[in-house]
């Protein structure tokens, strides 16, 4: 069982930052491949960013690169989503994922096997 358990998120004015974590109860989190999603209301759940297992690789979807980085600790079990520039488009819920085994970068939402409750990201214009 994956008990993942996110914190941060808020309220922020267009242009502003804030910073999103997600703690991971497996013992074998650095062999788990980690994403951030995001849903709008109306819209389908939407890739944010993704990581490898070793941290060495990540990806981004075009409309956050530049602005947002993902990050993990392995000795922490935790993966962390730095997001700069917000953008009033940038509100979502945002939801952390495992896709537990595959150590490589996922893409889409049926590859990772656990999830975050989700925590929402407002930003005013």
């Amino acid at each position: 069982q994956v008990l993942l358990v996110q914190s941060g998120g808020g309220l922020v004015q267009a242009g502003g930052s804030l910073r999103l974590s997600c703690a991971d109860s497996e013992g074998s989190f650095s062999n788990d491949a980690m994403g951030w999603f995001r849903q709008a209301p109306g819209k389908e759940r939407e890739f944010v960013a993704g990581i490898s297992g070793s941290g060495g690789t990540s990806t981004y979807v075009d409309s956050v690169k530049g602005r947002f980085t993902i990050s993990r600790d392995n000795t922490k079990n935790t993966v962390s989503l730095q997001m700069n520039s917000l953008k009033p488009e940038d509100t979502a819920v945002y939801y952390c994922a495992a896709a537990r085994g595959f150590g490589s970068v996922r893409r889409q939402p049926w590859e990772y096997d656990y999830w975050g409750q989700g925590t929402q990201v407002t930003v005013s214009s």
